[in-house]
This record gives structure tokens, C-alpha cells and sequence, in this order.
């Protein structure tokens, strides 16, 4: 009886639709993906200044990440909880290369070239949120204060390892992303209040043990003027950018402070400044629209998880995912300090591309493997 149908729903889906189950896609969450891709088309060619070979790279870079999104969205669940500690402890490795024999560049010891050069970091984007996934998953909830602080052992750990390369931005994401996972496993408000006072008090220490142009940023978050040829440079560029996009935006390829090179950083982390200019406020929030769309569909594909290990797993990828929108567009705006965190699936670069979309192969993996599962016991 399943499969009759089965058979009935493929004859109604058509070629194209049985690809797609095929595949394990899902279909509103890759019409999302799809949107922003080809949004990010566009802002892309006029914010490189209309250079086709950084299009033709960024192509490159969107088809090595649609595939990692193909190759995660068929990987059942249970394989995913399998090998993610093995992820976790490579990811670490990799981390601790980076500090023996990493490339530098922009003032930062990031990258591993092993013919392709990539950010180990953003391993740990999937590895940590896969690794308390399976604790918690493993363990009665709601957790016990001893497996808290085993959890926030595993996301400290990488945490400082990338803040002395240094990269506050993606260290600032690991924990975000380590705080969503505990959280979403039912901790009690008595932790989280605690953890709230803690993160407070340690503020002042944090202060001392940041790099000097760290605090420069964060002076300069709440004084731009007070260098405004230096480090208040960025942001005073962005907001003027902004700002003169009005409502309408002053059109495609229309920019002046992207065209004329005024804003600096403009095909990277400060994107979205060139939405701002060139499709305004309209502009800016219909791709806001379509990001809080994408979070929503993950959101929904957490709370229809099977078990524990799905269900923390898409609910902290969701969020963290929000994250990386929140806090680009909050810098770019002036809302937070610069911390060169990209603008997702719009900003040039291909390491953190391909660690969102296997992200979101993910999500779907645990979508479509639950409707077969439903399938199966019906």
C-alpha cells in the first residue's frame, strides 16, 4: 500500500519532483536558498565593479556549495550522529595546524592550503552543534550541571583556539552556536541567569585580553568620528552608503560610494551596504523577508524532528544561521563592532559558503529522511 502511494505521488510531482525526492531535497527551504543565490547575483556583479571574473569564481564557489548541500542532504541522521565526533576531534586538529603552519594574511593565521585553501573554523560551525546534538541526545533531559560543563568544554575549546589566530567574528558564532544547542536542550533559567552574570563580570578580563585593533573597534562602535580616516572609516562609509539608498535605493549599478570605491570591503562584510545603496530600504528588507523565510522553514523542521539529536541539530542551525544575518547587517549598520563576519550566501567567499549549504543539506537530510520514516511505520 506504501508504495502504490508512493508511485501516485511521483506520477503527480512529475520528473521534476522525483528528482528533488531523490536527491532529498526540500523543496521551500531550496526555492529560499535558490532566491538569495541569485539576489546575491546581482549585488555581486556591481559590487566587484562589474568584474566577470569574480563572477565566474563566485559560480565555482556556489557549485562546490550546492554540492556539499546535495552530498549532506542524503546522508541519514543516524550517520550523522556517528561520525560527529570524529568531525569534532578533526576539526581540532586542523585548528591546531592552522597555528603551526597556517597561511597569514590580513593580519590573521587562518587558512590551510592543501592545494585549496580553506578556513578550518568553519569546520567547527557543523562539528560543534553535531557533537552536543549527540550528547544531548545520548543523556536525560533536561541536562544535568555535569553534562553542561563537559558541553561547554567541547565549545571552549575550539572557541579559543580560533581567537588567538585571531578571528573574534567566527569565535563569537562558535558560541552562539554552543549557547542555542544547550539551550534548546531545556536548561534551567537558573543557568541561564547564571551564565548571563558570569559572561557580564567577565567582561573587563575580556577587555585586557583583546588585540589592540579589537578595541579599537569597539571604541569606535560608540565614537565613529573620533578617527574617522582610520578605524571609524568602515562604518562612516557604510552608513553614508546606507543612508543615501533612501527607500527605492538608487538603483543597480547606480552606487556611488560602491562604484567609485569609497566603501571599502564592499563585495565582502560590507555587502550589504551596497543593498542599502542600490535597492534601499525595499530592497534590504525583502531580503530580510526571505532570511527570516529560510530560518522559519528550519525552525519548523526542528519542531517536526524525530529525536533529541534532529531536533537540537536543526533548531541550532536555524539560529546560528539568524546569527550570521543579525550580525553582519547590526556591523555594517553600526550596531555592533566590526568583527568580519560575511553576509550569508551574498558575500564573496567560499569556505563559509559551502559550510552554510552543507548546513542546510543537513536540515533537509533530517526532513525528507523523517517523512520516510513516517512513510515506513504507516
Amino acid at each position: 500500500m506504501s508504495r502504490t502511494r508512493d508511485s501516485e505521488r511521483d506520477s503527480r510531482l512529475g520528473a521534476f519532483g522525483r528528482l528533488l525526492r531523490w536527491a532529498h531535497m526540500d523543496p521551500p527551504l531550496l526555492a529560499g536558498i535558490v532566491a538569495i543565490l541569485l539576489f546575491a547575483s546581482f549585488v555581486l556583479y556591481s559590487a566587484s565593479g562589474q568584474s566577470w571574473g569574480m563572477m565566474q569564481a563566485h559560480a565555482g564557489k556556489v557549485a562546490v556549495a550546492m554540492a556539499a548541500l546535495m552530498v549532506a542532504a542524503r546522508v541519514d541522521p543516524v550517520w550523522l550522529r556517528r561520525g560527529a565526533p570524529w568531525l569534532y576531534l578533526a576539526g581540532l586538529g586542523l585548528l591546531v595546524l592552522v597555528l603551526a603552519t597556517g597561511d597569514i594574511a590580513k593580519g590573521g593565521q587562518r587558512w590551510l592550503d592543501f592545494g585549496l585553501r580553506f578556513q578550518p573554523s568553519e569546520v567547527m560551525k557543523l562539528a560543534v552543534p553535531l557533537t552536543l546534538a549527540r550528547l544531548f541526545h545520548e543523556r536525560p533531559l533536561p541536562p544535568s550541571m555535569l553534562l553542561i560543563a563537559g558541553c561547554l568544554a567541547v565549545v571552549l575549546l575550539p572557541t579559543l583556539l580560533i581567537a588567538v589566530q585571531p578571528d573574534l567574528g567566527t569565535a563569537v558564532l562558535i558560541v552562539l552556536t554552543g549557547a542555542t544547542a544547550i539551550f534548546l536542550a531545556g536548561i534551567g533559567w537558573r543557568y541561564i541567569i547564571g551564565a548571563l552574570v558570569l559572561a557580564a563580570a567577565s567582561l573587563p578580563a575580556l577587555w585586557y585580553v583583546m588585540h589592540d585593533y579589537q578595541r579599537n573597534r569597539v571604541l569606535t562602535l560608540l565614537d565613529p568620528d573620533s578617527d574617522p580616516l582610520g578605524a571609524g572609516y568602515h562604518i562612516i562609509q557604510s552608513k553614508i552608503a546606507i543612508g543615501s539608498g533612501g527607500f527605492f535605493g538608487k538603483g543597480w549599478l547606480n552606487g556611488s560610494q560602491g562604484q567609485l570605491e569609497f566603501l571599502p570591503e564592499r563585495s565582502t562584510d560590507f555587502i550589504f551596504a551596497v543593498i542599502g545603496e542600490e535597492w534601499g530600504l525595499m530592497g534590504a528588507l525583502a531580503l530580510m523577508a526571505v532570511y527570516l523565510f529560510v530560518v522559519g522553514r528550519g525552525l519548523y523542521i526542528a519542531a517536526t524532528a524525530p529525536d533529541t539529536f534532529t531536533r537540537i541539530l536543526a533548531g541550532s542551525l536555524s539560529v546560528t544561521f539568524f546569527f550570521y544575518v543579525f550580525v553582519n547587517s547590526a556591523m555594517v549598520t553600526g550596531l555592533l563592532p566590526v568583527v568580519g563576519v560575511p553576509l550569508p550566501l551574498v558575500s564573496a567567499g567560499g569556505t563559509s559558503m559551502v559550510t552554510l549549504m552543507a548546513g542546510f543539506g543537513i536540515l533537509m537530510s533530517i526532513q525528507t529522511h523523517r517523512k520516510l520514516g513516517d512513510a515506513v511505520r504507516r
